[in-house]
């Protein structure tokens, strides 16, 4: 019997979760051969922070001991992590035109209401993005790039973002299905 979800939008099937792990296991060892980093999205938010301080307000963003240096590299386009950001975007929509899954809409909106559900993500951006900056990396930087070359906070990492997961998705209703 199968469940049907009314948010879902009409296309292809999604792959199965093991062809997924598989291709995302390939995509990041490639990434390590032809970049010599590996997979990471929240040193892009970082350099762009720095491009528009530089933009906005120079001398201080200059003088910040965390992101002056930023703009001392270069433009946020000289960074291999805003390539790697800007194909993972494009990738994605020519994934989701191509299984005509191509959509807009609020997940959740039924349950916690329109409104709800955007300051509900909102606050679960800002706080992953400080984590993701205090941890030095995000989920794929620290996770999957830390996993995959067998560093030991690359484990924990995963260990603790699996479980306060799971503590979040119990203690807001949502439970695990």
């Amino acid at each position: 019997m199968q469940s049907s979800n009314a948010c879902e939008v009409p296309g292809k099937p999604y792959w199965p979760a093991w062809a997924a792990g598989l291709a995302l296991g390939v995509v990041l060892l490639l990434t390590f051969v032809f970049t010599g980093h590996g997979l990471g999205a929240t040193g892009f938010t970082t350099r762009l922070s720095a491009w528009l301080g530089d933009i906005a307000a120079p001398q201080w963003t200059l003088a910040n001991d965390y992101l002056g240096p930023m703009v001392e590299d270069g433009t946020v386009l000289s960074s291999w992590i805003t390539w790697q950001v800007l194909g993972v975007f494009l990738g994605a929509l020519v994934s989701g035109v191509l299984a005509r899954r191509i959509a807009w809409r609020i997940e959740g909106a039924a349950s916690a209401g329109r409104t709800g559900r955007l300051l509900k993500a909102l606050a679960g951006g800002i706080v992953a993005g400080v984590g993701a900056r205090i941890a030095a990396g995000c989920t794929s930087g620290v996770g999957l790039s830390g996993a995959a070359v067998l560093s030991v906070a690359g484990f924990v990492f995963l260990g603790a973002f699996f479980a306060a997961g799971l503590i979040a998705s119990r203690l807001s209703g949502g439970g695990v299905k």
